[in-house]
């Protein structure tokens, strides 16, 4: 059984090496290294070039977005599996045999990952409960108990073909849809409770970067409500809205832009409403800090913490 790593990559020269040694120093061999650098203009596609493994595919195109990185990847893919490993992030080195070992017949196997943090240099391991063959209709939770990003899920590549599931090309948050998509449509699911890969927590990685783009999340989420339109994932589907969209909130403390900050609070609160009427009683802020949850459900309350956050950073 061949597992195809596909890394999609653009001007990573300063962690490109790492993230390559660590998939080709798999103790599993039967695996093929698919590297997608989309448009790099510094010494990524040189450092690449020096490795002379024929496990290794790569292919140079212009600046397209990480969306079409994966999914060129995955056209030009020959394993029975399939893994997205961001060219930042490194795996462990039976990574692939422990996979192989317990794939079975799932469509989609999910392990343990740790994200490190480059700032400070602490690490968190993310632990998933185990379990085996679950579909999404009978266990809607997943979609608020599992990350929504790829880093620690392999895929059958037959099911991903067999349904046509390939990232969004031009929206940010692609990640969530795919996994929406996938978990909507696995037959199997299992998750084993194994640490595999490490994700590099830094300034440049593009899901901390806060800009224009954030908008696109409404879209996102009008998306997932036609995925999951069923009433099965109903409750589910407003847990997710009301975290995420909260999150997004908040995070505009280090949108640089004031205009923009204030343009997406009203209108996420605006979302809220529209979709969730009562999001203020709903589960997700049930667990949250009393200070927290006081500020995260009232606009203007986070409208003055991102302005007090960013006149004490600039300070």
């Amino acid at each position: 059984m061949k597992l195809s790593i596909i890394i999609p990559t653009y001007n990573r020269e300063e962690y490109i090496k790492r993230c390559l040694e660590s998939a080709l120093n798999q103790t599993y061999k039967d695996i093929e290294v698919i590297i997608v650098d989309d448009g790099s203009t510094d010494n990524t596609e040189k450092i690449i070039k020096s490795y002379k493994d024929k496990r290794i595919k790569y292919f140079k195109n212009t600046n397209h977005g990480i969306g079409f990185s994966r999914n060129f990847g995955l056209d030009k893919a020959n394993g029975d599996y399939i893994f997205f490993l961001d060219s930042d992030d490194y795996l462990d080195n039976n990574m692939a045999k422990t996979v192989i070992d317990n794939i079975k017949d799932n469509d989609i196997l999910i392990f343990d990952y740790k994200e490190i943090f480059e700032k400070n240099g602490k690490e968190l391991i993310n632990k998933y409960d185990e379990f085996n063959n679950y579909a999404l209709n009978k266990h809607p939770e997943l979609i608020n108990t599992i990350n929504l990003g790829p880093c620690n899920k392999v895929y059958k590549k037959s099911f991903l073909d067999e349904h046509k599931i390939r990232f969004p090309e031009d929206i940010k948050y692609e990640d969530t849809l795919f996994i929406i998509k996938t978990f909507k449509e696995a037959k199997k699911i299992s998750s084993i409770g194994i640490c595999l890969s490490n994700v590099s927590v830094h300034k440049g990685n593009e899901t901390l970067t806060v800009d224009e783009r954030v908008f696109d999340i409404f879209k996102v989420f009008d998306s997932i409500k036609e995925i999951l339109k069923s009433n099965t994932y109903q409750e589910e589907y407003n847990k997710l809205l009301v975290k995420k969209i909260t999150t997004y909130t908040v995070s505009q403390r280090t949108q640089k832009n004031k205009e923009l900050t204030n343009k997406f609070i009203d209108e996420a609160f605006i979302y809220l409403k529209k979709n969730v009427p009562d999001y203020k009683k709903g589960k997700y802020y049930r667990s949250r800090p009393f200070l927290k949850k006081t500020i995260e459900k009232n606009k203007t309350l986070t409208k003055i913490y991102c302005k007090l956050y960013k006149m004490i950073k600039n300070k």
